[in-house]
């Protein structure tokens, strides 16, 4: 093992402890590979399941795998128009299990999200019977303040620029366009139901 597969051993395991005390169920892998197959284990054949935006879940295979799978998909990015796209991310409030990646993570176990419109906050926060966030060791900062200023800087940036179908002149432009993308912020101190949160850390860098 190296010494970063170590830090990031040790640092998975203060989280997922931070993470018990607040009601939520931490595991760690140290590759997608096996993220992967813990998420396919944990989510029944059978269930209805749905996502909100996430990079990392396309990046481990999570999506074609369900898509692909014995499950009922409420796919939030298949339909083109608006008013589909909206009707499935309010049924998806109803899902048996719901997956998402976070924005950022603290050493001290907070949750720390943003969204533009708030479907997947929404999900996060009430409405599916169980939440699975799927994060790269990379979203763990190492108290609550420095996550929060990375969801709202770093990761709603990367958000903008993947959507963003103008230019970007500057950076200051760019943080300024990623406040919109941020404009939802939700920080998850405590699940109310113990372990209706599942989070899986993996070792790798992932996602935005």
């Amino acid at each position: 093992m190296t010494p970063l597969q170590k830090y990031n051993a040790l640092l998975a395991q203060k989280v997922i402890k931070e993470l018990s005390n607040r009601n939520m169920q931490g595991f760690y892998y140290e590759t997608k590979e096996e993220a992967l197959k813990k998420a396919l284990e944990i989510v029944p054949k059978g269930s209805v399941v749905s996502w909100g935006g996430s990079s990392t879940l396309l990046e481990i295979g999570l999506l074609d795998s369900l898509k692909n799978g014995e499950y009922t998909v409420l796919d939030p990015n298949a339909p083109h128009g608006g008013a589909e796209k909206a009707k499935i991310a309010h049924q998806a409030l109803n899902s048996d299990y719901y997956l998402m990646s976070a924005n950022a993570i603290s050493a001290s176990g907070e949750l720390v999200n943003v969204d533009g419109i708030g479907n997947r906050t929404a999900a996060l926060i009430f409405g599916p019977k169980n939440v699975i966030v799927i994060a790269g060791i990379n979203k763990v900062e190492q108290n609550l303040d420095c996550a929060i200023l990375r969801a709202k800087t770093k990761a709603a940036s990367l958000v903008t620029l993947r959507y963003s179908q103008g230019e970007i002149s500057s950076f200051e432009d760019l943080l300024n366009k990623a406040q919109l993308s941020g404009s939802q912020l939700v920080i998850t101190t405590m699940s109310t139901f113990k372990d209706r949160i599942k989070v899986i850390l993996i070792g790798e860098c992932l996602g935005f």
